[in-house]
């Protein structure tokens, strides 16, 4: 007998695409403010440094919120924590499109929209960390590819918007309409497989039972702080050619839409470094695709030192993209081998927020720097170094093992 086709897609499935969109749209709309960088300058006159805080505020908030999130995520599940936080993210992107100071854009952007980013990370990896065991490096990643779609299309969206409406109608249209696609997609969302049904019963796709470590354990764990201080100083290296490296192309004298092109290279290509490093984590373990994301990092950074035409600029993006996408893949299935499922959501809160407060740090330190210098030279010459000592770091990790036989693949 002939299966039978159903139209309407598996609950793991559902969950995923979900999980997809939430990454594309919110991180791509923060990834977008580089593209708001230079009108913000032209009209106002302010200081890179000085703009550049504001994208780092948002980012220190949404860590610092997150935390809460996860907590809260791992007791009462996703659904009102993503309607609220999508709220604040739309709110935040509006109220920018009004501002006339600087202190406005702190308190649009930094504060608002930053508490709206803070279920973004949090919600979606650690939902799809308690969906999936077995396949959970290929699921993050696919997750995670949401990201790199996100970081292609927003900003090439929001620059288009800016050249045929300005840049306040771009951002008040770009953060309404992200708001709203989250806020329906809320509903749908469920914590774990076995949430809202009668039985609670576990499908195939659920993560496997073993707990993990309790909190205190985790909390007395060394490598656990290592790990955080790692992401502190990795996170604040990749936040700063983020939002650094479109205005960076734009000293070299490329054009407004070929600079955010850049941009949505490093988005485009790590799409594949997200796909990719999730089927290497479900074979090698994600301390080993780490590595090879340090490996291109350093490579990357190396080659930027030399970068002043448009192909070398395109090049550094296709390379960086392959890092900041198996980065961003790892961080949470690598908390899920070594701490377990149980507390995910809170233990990946606290190392996000430790990344989050190095990536507010750095990109206001690369912007005082060429304020300072007048070249982003010396700023992309200190993220070589703080990339190979997070590297150090990460070579330095040990196993912690657990009585259930947590902790990192040799």
């Amino acid at each position: 007998m002939a299966a039978r086709f159903s139209p309407r897609p598996s609950p793991a499935h559902l969950t995923t695409a979900i999980c997809f969109t939430i990454q594309a749209l919110g991180v791509g709309t923060y990834i977008a403010f580089g593209v708001f960088f230079n009108p913000l300058m032209e009209e106002f006159g302010w200081p890179r440094a000085a703009i550049a805080a504001a994208p780092a505020a948002a980012f220190f908030v949404m860590g610092v919120f997150g935390m809460a999130v996860g907590r809260l995520n791992d007791s009462f599940g996703p659904r009102l924590l993503l309607r609220g936080t999508a709220l604040l993210l739309g709110l935040g992107c509006v109220l920018m499109a009004q501002v006339s100071t600087l202190a406005g854009l702190y308190l649009s952007f930094g504060l608002i929209f930053g508490m709206g980013m803070s279920a973004v990370d949090v919600v979606a990896l650690t939902t799809i960390a308690r969906w999936f065991s077995a396949r959970r490096g290929f699921m993050t990643g696919i997750v995670k590819a949401g990201t790199g779609a996100g970081q292609f299309v927003v900003p090439l969206a929001a620059s288009a918007l800016i050249a045929l409406l300005g840049w306040r109608w771009a951002i008040a249209l770009v953060g309404s309409t992200v708001a709203a696609v989250l806020i329906a997609l809320a509903r749908f969302l469920r914590r774990d497989p076995g949430e809202g049904t009668p039985s609670g019963a576990a499908n195939e796709d659920r993560a496997s039972g073993a707990p993990g470590l309790s909190l205190s354990r985790v909390f007395r764990a060394a490598p656990f702080w290592v790990l955080c201080t790692m992401n502190l100083v990795l996170v604040s290296c990749l936040m700063v050619v983020m939002l650094h490296i479109v205005p960076h192309a734009r000293d070299l004298g490329i054009p407004p839409l070929p600079a955010a092109g850049v941009l949505s290279t490093i988005g485009g290509v790590s799409i594949l470094g997200r796909l990719a490093s999730g089927v290497l984590i479900d074979r090698l373990g994600s301390k080993k695709v780490m590595h090879l994301g340090f490996c291109l990092l350093v490579s990357g950074l190396l080659w930027l030192q030399f970068s002043d035409r448009p192909w070398m600029m395109y090049l550094f993006g296709a390379v960086y993209g392959l890092a900041h996408g198996s980065f961003f893949t790892a961080i949470s299935p690598l908390s899920a081998e070594w701490f377990g499922i149980r507390f995910h959501g809170t233990v990946f809160g606290v190392v996000a927020c430790f990344g989050t407060t190095g990536g507010a740090a750095g990109p206001i330190l690369a912007g005082h720097l060429f304020d300072v210098t007048g070249s982003y030279r010396a700023a992309f010459l200190i993220l070589t170094g703080l990339a190979l000592a997070a590297w150090g770091m990460l070579v330095a990790l040990r196993p912690v093992r657990g009585p259930s036989g947590f902790g990192p693949r040799p």
